[in-house]
């Protein structure tokens, strides 16, 4: 399997079609309204974002094409739930949703192994939190057991929600001798569109990093929606300076979260 691209049975990935902005917003508008046929249209047009999703995972599992149908089912939740009112970018609300869906098929079919340097920090990190638990009485926050460690809040979050064992949204948690009531029952339906804490703890710690411009842009760009043609003109810089910043912006984050 190539590393440069994500192969896919039965899909031709260099003949996607990639929709336009005004596309997408002609196609949710009909969507809305009832139109199957354009939630079809933005499936199929929202494929490619999918794909560079999976890129990632290329050489860690030989089952992609399992692993692109979940994706879509990530891509189909976002579709349906996405409301055109709020500023925000379909692909903004939509990779984490996407991302979800990947991240819990490969943890409960078990295609991803947590590597053992994890593991040591989890138990570690265990035993620390144990540690100030008896010290002080209560229980220490991810931060705190961080702290302790000389390591990074990401590290910590990371390395103990690897170890963490899944449990079916089905699994019953109480029964009367009536109705059962489920795990899922509890769980407050927030359709996804939340970051998990590691990916809030590292995005935040990157766009801390970034140089004051370069987040600015990128805020307006990814979390207000804004073009750069409108941020240039805001700003008083050309578009092209615009483009090279978000650009140079994504790639400081991409190699601090990586």
């Amino acid at each position: 399997m190539a590393r440069h691209k994500v192969e896919i049975c039965g899909v031709n990935t260099a003949n996607i079609k990639v929709l336009s902005t005004e596309e997408m917003d002609h196609l949710f508008r009909c969507y809305q309204n009832g139109d199957l046929q354009a939630k079809e249209e933005l499936i199929n047009g929202n494929l490619k974002l999918v794909l560079s999703i999976l890129k990632k995972y290329n050489n860690r599992t030989d089952n992609m094409d399992d692993l692109f149908q979940v994706g879509v089912i990530g891509l189909i939740k976002a579709i349906d739930n996405f409301d055109l009112e709020k500023e925000v970018k379909f692909s903004t609300y939509a990779v984490p949703m996407i991302l979800g869906e990947v991240k819990r098929y490969l943890r409960d079919s078990g295609s991803i192994r947590v590597a053992r340097s994890i593991k040591d920090i989890a138990y570690r990190a265990m035993r620390k939190k144990e540690e100030l638990t008896n010290q002080y009485g209560k229980e220490p926050t991810t931060a705190e057991i961080a702290k302790a460690l000389e390591l990074s809040e990401y590290e910590v979050s990371n390395a103990m929600d690897s170890m963490r064992d899944t449990i079916s949204m089905f699994e019953p948690i109480y029964n009367d001798g009536g109705d059962t009531i489920y795990l899922a029952d509890q769980l407050e339906d927030k359709n996804d569109t939340h970051y998990s804490l590691d990916m809030k703890i590292s995005l935040r710690d990157a766009m801390e990093q970034l140089k004051e411009k370069e987040r600015h842009i990128l805020y307006e760009r990814y979390i207000i929606g804004k073009t750069q043609l409108e941020l240039a003109k805001e700003i008083g810089i050309s578009q092209a300076q615009i483009s090279r910043l978000e650009k140079s912006g994504l790639e400081n984050i991409k190699k601090m979260i990586s």
